[in-house]
């Protein structure tokens, strides 16, 4: 059945935790203000602001909201200047001097592989937005910051779960479709427009006007790109990512795609998302000499593959993706009771480029966001469009082609309204579904260790994903976001 076409609303996120009180008024007034109420209509202020006016107001919107968050993003770049790859999070001491250990939240978090992205998704958490606002600005901000793994070249594959009617719902950008020889045809931007006007709550440019500063403005390039750019070289990448000479962008260097920005804002003030992707086609046909493409992308919410088991309901993405594949493999495991496969039986001789990039957004209710995207390999076909910015994808029409996404979530059934739940979205390795397993048998064979301090424990034993690739958790318990990563040291979180 087809997802509803309204939005979804989630419980209030407040600045403080109310038990805590304030330390005076002025502070209560101002967590009000950044945090608004959420049981107000949809159609608040906020969104009509955008949505019902012409061309040239809703750029002058779009140019405020712009001039807001680079302030906002120009700070956060200054600060990690002398630290490319960013903070691993924290968690500063709240009023009172009640505090967590890092990890742990009172109302929300979000974790990605771009310091820069998780503190952007968190300003759209604090400023009212919820986990798939934040998700998705996240998910806009890699795409700029991170063209090594992602972009709006890239295809997108997601889960959400919904606390408020506790249901998952698959995100599928549909069959991949292409563009030109070798070449993929652009879904990211319908794909994530399409989650935001169902399950969103911000307004859509407010969701664009952070990555377009950063292309605009600029973004620092950190290790994880810097090293990609080291193995791959510069071919068919300058001058984005080169210097005067042609040699690769260093860590900490400056970088800059105009274009991009052009596209982000265009897309931000289109009437209509067909609008904005007809607009990014037509560039893309022009800049590679085609007729046209055969026809647009096809993003789809589907009801998302369940398998029942004692601890509650599964849930991931359904075919093409791993998510059928991974089913099998703990329906297995579960039959055997034994223990959990190796995920990693041959080791591997040397790292794998990456070829994706994920991250993961919660709340302390359990509404839970889990994004996996992917160029197919390094820089994808590392093809740049000169009239957009954008790297296109070699990810082409094969039974494999989305082999590595299966995002997974562990919830309650829905009458549990007091279970807890449990996110799991890896990246980076063939043999995702079989590490997507042994993390969560793993999980669920030591669930004690949720109550260690969340920097001493992770979501598996191990400290690498078969020696390449990252593996994201994030859980909502005791009415607290939790969040982790292996290898700890390849992911930001963020959250309050």
């Amino acid at each position: 059945m087809e997802p509803p076409a309204g939005p979804v609303l989630y419980q209030k996120l407040l600045l403080w935790d109310p038990s805590l009180g304030f330390e005076d008024d002025e502070e209560k007034e101002t967590s009000e203000l950044v945090a608004p109420d959420t049981r107000r209509p949809h159609d608040s202020l906020g969104r009509n602001k955008f949505g019902g006016l012409p061309g040239a107001w809703a750029r002058l919107g779009a140019a405020l909201l712009l001039l807001a968050v680079g302030f906002s993003l120009a700070a956060r770049q200054l600060y990690t200047r002398g630290n490319p790859t960013g903070s691993l999070g924290s968690a500063a001491p709240r009023p009172g001097g009640h505090s967590h250990h890092p990890g742990v939240y009172h109302h929300g978090a979000i974790i990605s592989p771009a310091a820069t992205c998780s503190h952007l998704g968190r300003e759209l958490l604090v400023a009212g937005g919820n986990v798939v606002d934040a998700g998705v600005g996240a998910a806009l901000c890699l795409a700029v910051v991170h063209p090594h793994a992602t972009g709006l070249g890239a295809m997108f594959w997601g889960l959400f779960y919904n606390s408020t009617s506790r249901t998952p719902t698959a995100l599928t950008s549909g069959p991949a479709q292409t563009l030109g020889p070798g070449l993929g045809l652009p879904t990211a931007l319908s794909t994530l427009h399409l989650l935001h006007t169902h399950f969103g709550r911000l307004p859509w440019p407010q969701l664009l006007v952070g990555p377009a500063t950063l292309a605009r403005e600029g973004f620092l390039v950190d290790a994880a790109l810097a090293a990609a750019l080291a193995a791959r070289g510069t071919k068919g990448l300058c001058p984005l990512l080169c210097h005067a000479d042609g040699t690769p962008l260093g860590p900490g260097a400056r970088a800059t795609n105009p274009k991009l920005a052009a596209v982000l804002l265009r897309a931000a003030v289109a009437p209509t998302p067909d609008l904005a992707g007809d607009a990014l086609l037509s560039l893309l046909v022009r800049d590679l000499g085609l007729q046209g493409p055969p026809s647009g992308p096809t993003p789809a919410l589907e009801p998302a593959l369940q398998l029942a088991m004692p601890q509650g309901l599964l849930s991931t993405t359904p075919g093409p993706s791993a998510g059928p594949e991974l089913l099998t493999v703990l329906e297995a495991a579960l039959r055997s009771g034994g223990p959990s496969p190796d995920p990693c039986p041959v080791p591997l001789q040397a790292p794998v480029t990456p070829v994706g990039s994920v991250l993961a957004t919660i709340d302390s209710s359990g509404s839970v966001l889990l994004l996996a995207s992917s160029l197919n390999s390094s820089f994808g076909s590392g093809h740049l469009s000169p009239s957009t910015g954008v790297l296109l994808s070699n990810l082409v029409a094969k039974p494999t082609a989305s082999a590595w996404a299966c995002p997974l979530i562990l919830h309650g059934s829905s009458d549990d309204t007091e279970a807890d739940v449990l996110g799991l979205v890896a990246s980076g390795t063939p043999a995702v579904a079989r590490v997507m397993s042994h993390a969560l048998l793993s999980h669920l064979a030591a669930p004690q260790t949720q109550a260690q301090p969340q920097h001493e424990q992770g979501p598996t034993p191990s400290t690498s994903v078969c020696g390449q690739g990252t593996l994201l958790q994030v859980a909502a318990q005791a009415e607290h976001a939790h969040v982790s990563s292996v290898p700890s040291s390849c992911c930001t979180f963020q959250g309050f």
